[in-house]
């Protein structure tokens, strides 16, 4: 797999990585369906493989059963994979997500110690803070993160969903090494609000979680009735009924370039975002959606390729929002 140079700080990843949240889904939610524990170890072998070393987890996804998978997966391979994972949703002594963020510094130590332990490591390579604690100073929570690089725990820090303010801020404690934040053709606030600008004159990585727009951009949900009656998409803005059959018009016409290039719709929605020199991590828990994932990787778009993808879908375009109100109020912008 093509290489691609996250940050300024040294690390170094595959231009696609893998997101492992749906291999385990999350206790107490209908998410991601039902987890199929021997798939998802193959598929994250697979992926290695391939060249796909690049694991993204959060503390989390279970609470905690992704990252117990993750170490299972990769038994003592430890130093074949790169691992990120993510603290900030508090998760009290009786491992119950609490649904407040805490960035604070004592919870900083106390996070990182339980995702080693979890990880079966003595070392996170990208460690990155999900959510902003907006009741604690930014400096607070970068500095206990710069202590943990200082300690050994950690190889390099990062941000999610965050504004420029924040990432200036929290850079001029720590150098970040990438920030992470849903970015696809459906969702580009990062690009509007001029975060991506940010990062580029800071030489800070940008990973893109949901790049297919949480499935829709795959082509496989034709209709409402596709998503099972639990699923948590229901919920979200894109999914329903006053967004749903313009976004669906949007897919087509993707779906119409990509087969003139021989390609499906998901490779050419992650071929777009790499273009931009972004690293994308559509999560799958099957290896044959990785193996469709990882070719992307490889597809190179032309720039009048990539002016029609820009002309079905322009920057600005309301796809609708994607989370309910109670997690957007969580976004940093």
């Amino acid at each position: 797999m093509n290489k691609i140079k996250l940050g300024n700080q040294g690390l170094h990843v595959p231009n696609i990585g893998l997101g492992c949240m749906g291999m385990t889904g999350f206790e107490d939610a209908n998410m991601y369906g039902k987890a199929d524990e021997k798939e998802a170890i193959a598929t994250i072998h697979r992926s290695l493989e391939l060249g796909g070393n690049f694991l993204d987890t959060a503390d989390l996804y279970g609470p905690f059963k992704n990252e117990q998978l993750i170490a299972k997966a990769i038994g003592t391979d430890r130093n074949k994979y790169i691992i990120a994972t993510k603290f900030g949703w508090e998760i009290d002594d009786n491992d119950k997500v609490t649904w407040a963020i805490n960035g604070s510094k004592n919870y900083v130590k106390k996070a990182v110690e339980r995702s080693l332990k979890n990880l079966k490591t003595d070392y996170i390579d990208l460690y990155y803070m999900h959510r902003l604690d907006k009741n604690t100073p930014i400096e607070e929570t970068v500095g206990a993160m710069s202590d943990l690089v200082k300690e050994g725990k950690v190889g390099y820090i990062g941000l999610s969903e965050v504004s420029s303010e924040t990432v200036k801020k929290a850079h001029a404690v720590h150098p970040i090494t990438a920030v992470q934040s849903e970015f696809s053709l459906f969702e580009r606030t990062v690009e509007e609000k001029g975060v991506i600008k940010t990062l580029n004159e800071l030489a800070i990585g940008f990973v893109a979680y949901s790049p297919l727009g949480r499935g829709f951009l795959s082509g496989q949900i034709r209709s409402i009735d596709d998503l099972p009656e639990n699923d948590f998409r229901r919920g979200i803005p894109r999914f329903q009924e006053q967004h749903f059959h313009k976004n669906l018009e949007l897919v087509e016409a993707i779906e119409n370039l990509a087969k003139e290039k021989n390609i499906t719709s998901t490779q050419l929605a992650l071929a777009w975002i790499i273009s931009k020199g972004i690293v994308p991590i559509p999560g799958t828990k099957r290896r044959k959606y990785l193996e469709q994932n990882i070719e992307a990787g490889t597809i190179v778009l032309s720039e009048a390729e990539l002016q029609r993808i820009e002309n079905i879908v322009p920057l600005g375009t309301d796809t609708g929002a994607p989370y309910d109100e109670f997690s957007m109020g969580l976004l940093d912008y």
